[in-house]
């Protein structure tokens, strides 16, 4: 397969697996996920946690250091099963300081990528801010699947700011785990569906399945393509779909993907604001 052909086969595991002894459950789904064909599987926003944010109570036991407990079993699951892993934790630093960190797994249980959520909500069911600061670096292109990828994390995708960045570092694949409520569901689809055809990429995009502890949460995940056309809206526990180079090449060729991005005079604006 030539470079222009390289193609990326996602699953998107629409479960959480924080009460799940063994990790029998979060084995089972990755190695349905192989069985299909997938070479990446895409979790949840913390899917090995139990939704922390229903609550302004902070917990110690929710996060846990750099290569804790929770971040082990990912990249073991990733070397037994022979499959790259996004999934995530509260990662707490050498300083204390809680993140919600995006953790991007390659199959031989190497860690290729850790991206720190931005932009934190704090309403409720969400109550973010009292449980994680926000992070601290822009995202960054991740060049460890065979498509180039680039990560976010749910109310990330609500300003365009992270998925731009991306796409002029060349991203071909956007993926954004989240939790989300049902009720605002379209709204979220519209803006996932935005992003897709602004950046000349895909989106997957992958849910918490049902309300946990008060907080209403649930609703599809969701495969977008370049062209803004959603390939996969599911809430199946294992769906799969191919990503294809070429389709984001095609992309980037129409309107609006060849227009210039001019990030000096950006840059400049923005750095005027933030004085």
């Amino acid at each position: 397969m030539s470079t222009h052909d390289a193609t990326l086969r996602v699953a998107m595991l629409h479960e959480v697996f924080f009460d799940d002894p063994g990790a029998a459950s979060l084995r089972s789904h990755l190695l349905r996920a192989r069985e299909q064909g997938a070479e990446l599987a895409v979790l949840p926003e913390l899917p090995l946690n139990a939704w922390a944010p229903h609550s302004k109570v902070s917990r110690d036991e929710d996060a846990e250091p750099l290569g804790g407990a929770r971040q082990e079993r990912m990249a073991a699951l990733a070397v037994e099963v022979g499959i790259a892993l996004l999934g995530g934790a509260i990662v707490r630093d050498e300083e204390g300081v809680r993140h919600n960190t995006a953790l991007l797994y390659r199959s031989d249980g190497r860690c290729a990528a850790r991206y720190r959520k931005i932009h934190l909500p704090e309403e409720e069911g969400y109550w973010e801010t009292s449980h994680y600061e926000p992070g601290d670096r822009g995202p960054e292109l991740v060049d460890a699947l065979p498509l180039r990828a680039g990560l976010q994390i749910c109310s990330d995708v609500n300003r365009p700011q992270g998925i731009q960045l991306l796409a002029a570092q060349g991203a071909e694949v956007v993926l954004a785990p989240r939790a989300t409520p049902p009720e605002t569901w379209e709204r979220w689809r519209t803006v996932l569906r935005a992003n897709a055809i602004m950046a000349g990429a895909y989106v997957v995009s992958v849910n918490r399945p049902r309300p946990e502890r008060g907080a209403s949460i649930g609703g599809p995940s969701i495969v977008i393509a370049p062209t803004g056309e959603v390939l996969v809206e599911s809430t199946d526990p294992v769906s799969t779909v191919e990503l294809s180079r070429a389709d984001v090449d095609e992309a980037r060729r129409d309107y609006p993907g060849y227009l210039e991005r001019f990030p000096a005079l950006y840059a400049e604006s923005w750095n005027r604001l933030a004085d």
